[in-house]
């Protein structure tokens, strides 16, 4: 219950407004604003108050009943299963109070009994919920929170050449104190547009609070068993602590930890987007352009029960904002891999050095759309490169490499393993090594084409060599294109020269060289001798 005799004296005494009252109280500005109007009215009561008067004697002169749904009440009335009603508002999805007392309506005039009216069903489902839950009031503070979430309701944005249609998720944020809003249309929901549209609330906003409330949602949180330590995903972890800021996720199926997105939301769906829904949009920055000005007037909108509009607080609390960082914070993508022999990584098909002494051991490398960021796997900043924006390009500075003699990668070693496949092969070899600016950046070139003597032989490779010599075309990409072809013909000549050498051959048949037959031949040609020979003898 209220604490109606303080109410009185922060408002008479004080001058404190509703909301100054609620504020400091930690209830609902509603309710203070409810009774002080009553008070106003009541003839019974009014300031100073009468000495010794309690709560309940205040709540029972301007009500005209004491606080609580029992003692005093009409029975020609019957009583609402607020039990009942509860259990259904919180299990049911898009259940409403106006459903419920439609239904209690239709057992009273089943049970020829008089139903309250909405209002009062209203008002003593209130007091029911006060006397059997205890419930947490969120007060809001300027520039301390803003709340994240998806809106329910999509729309289709066609494809002008197909006519195909792919959906448009709103994202909506707000800052509880203002009720300010954002929202803003998106084709996906991923990782890189999660973090890009938290950006922009940023931005829209002016500054950063100090907490950001979001939804259990996977492009934010992981695991959030028991809401003390939930397990936020890792990118946007690393937003939160670039902005300065921190990330409470709400309850799971809790939607009183961000009521005021949730209102937010309900707000847009009951008004803009019917707007929305009768447009036919074929591209996302229109569908945005027409949302931000409908909710431009949302913002500048008065509200119902207090005065001004959102926009009118807003420039109050933006004071009270933490400053936004010199760069918005970009998603990262992220691999792991090994430093080769010749000091370079592969991501993304690029190459990028680092220093020798990592060469062999594996690091983690980090992206942005403009630079590319090595790790080692204690998380300490190896080499810092642009993002390489064409495949095969390589960055490589040649004071990392340290002395090329003493790598087990340089010239001599490719020439030497050339030598042993043929002399076309090492002409080839050194060719590709004085392709490239800096000799390393070749290295891998070598090895591939080396390593297709493994696959095909050496004589195979030592002739696609020549080919690659004759027509002057001493590249890795020429040698991997041509030397299936090489092998084939290879194949064909050897089949012709055994052909030709097989030419005139008698071939036996299998069972010619049978253990029975070969014994029943010997025998005959000892016989026809004149010798005889028993078979332990020809054994």
């Amino acid at each position: 219950m209220l604490d109606y005799k303080d109410i009185i004296t922060k408002n008479r005494v004080l001058h404190m407004s509703g909301s100054e009252i609620a504020r400091q109280l930690g209830c609902s500005k509603s309710g203070v604003n409810d009774f002080l109007r009553a008070f106003g009215k009541c003839e019974k009561v009014s300031f100073p108050l009468p000495e010794g008067i309690t709560n309940e004697k205040i709540c029972e002169l301007v009500y005209g009943h004491l606080p609580g749904i029992t003692g005093g009440r009409d029975e020609s009335f019957k009583l609402p299963d607020f039990e009942f009603v509860s259990q259904q508002m919180k299990d049911r999805d898009n259940m409403t109070l106006v459903y419920q007392w439609n239904r209690y309506s239709r057992i009273c005039e089943a049970e020829g009994k008089k139903p309250y009216q909405y209002r009062q069903f209203c008002e003593l489902y209130g007091r029911w919920c006060e006397d059997n839950y205890e419930t947490m009031h969120f007060n809001a503070v300027a520039g301390q929170t803003m709340e994240v979430d998806f809106a329910g309701r999509t729309f289709k944005l066609t494809s002008r050449i197909t006519g195909d249609e792919i959906d448009i998720v709103v994202f909506v944020a707000v800052l509880p104190y203002s009720q300010y809003i954002y929202a803003e249309g998106m084709t996906s929901t991923k990782e890189p547009q999660w973090i890009a549209v938290n950006n922009n609330a940023l931005q829209f906003f002016g500054g950063v609070p100090s907490i950001v409330v979001c939804d259990n949602c996977k492009q934010a949180v992981i695991v959030n068993k028991d809401w003390i330590e939930p397990e936020l995903n890792r990118d946007y972890a690393e937003w939160a602590e670039h902005n300065h800021t921190v990330i409470l996720p709400a309850k799971v199926r809790k939607p009183k930890y961000k009521s005021s997105v949730e209102c937010s939301v309900g707000i847009l769906e009951k008004g803009i987007f019917h707007d929305l829904e009768d447009l036919k949009f074929f591209s996302l920055e229109d569908f945005n352009q027409r949302l931000w000005e409908l909710l431009d007037a949302v913002n500048s909108s008065p509200f119902r029960k207090k005065e001004h509009d959102r926009f009118f607080f807003w420039k109050e609390e933006k004071s009270e904002l933490m400053p936004l960082p010199s760069m918005q914070y970009q998603y990262m993508e992220r691999s792991k891999a090994k430093v080769n022999h010749d000091f370079h990584v592969c991501f993304d098909h690029c190459y990028y050095s680092v220093d020798k002494a990592h060469k062999g051991k594996h690091v983690i490398i980090r992206a942005t759309a403009s630079k590319v960021f090595i790790h080692d796997m204690d998380g300490t900043l190896i080499r810092e490169w642009p993002r390489g924006v064409h495949k095969g390009q390589w960055f490589t500075d040649p004071s990392l490499n340290g002395d090329k003699d003493k790598s087990a990668w340089n010239a001599t070693y490719f020439i030497q393993k050339a030598m042993t496949v043929g002399p076309n092969t090492v002409e080839v070899i050194k060719h590709v090594l004085t392709s490239r600016i800096l000799e390393v950046q070749t290295y891998r070139l070598c090895v591939g084409i080396l390593g297709f003597s493994h696959k095909y032989g050496k004589d195979v490779l030592e002739e696609c060599c020549s080919r690659a010599l004759e027509v002057n075309r001493t590249t890795y990409s020429y040698i991997k294109n041509t030397i299936q072809a090489v092998a084939a013909d290879s194949t064909q000549s050897i089949s012709r020269i055994n052909e030709e050498r097989n030419r005139g051959a008698y071939i036996m048949s299998r069972e010619v060289s049978e253990v029975d037959n070969l014994l029943s031949r010997s025998q005959k040609l000892l016989k026809a001798s004149g010798k005889e020979v028993s078979d332990e003898q020809i054994w």
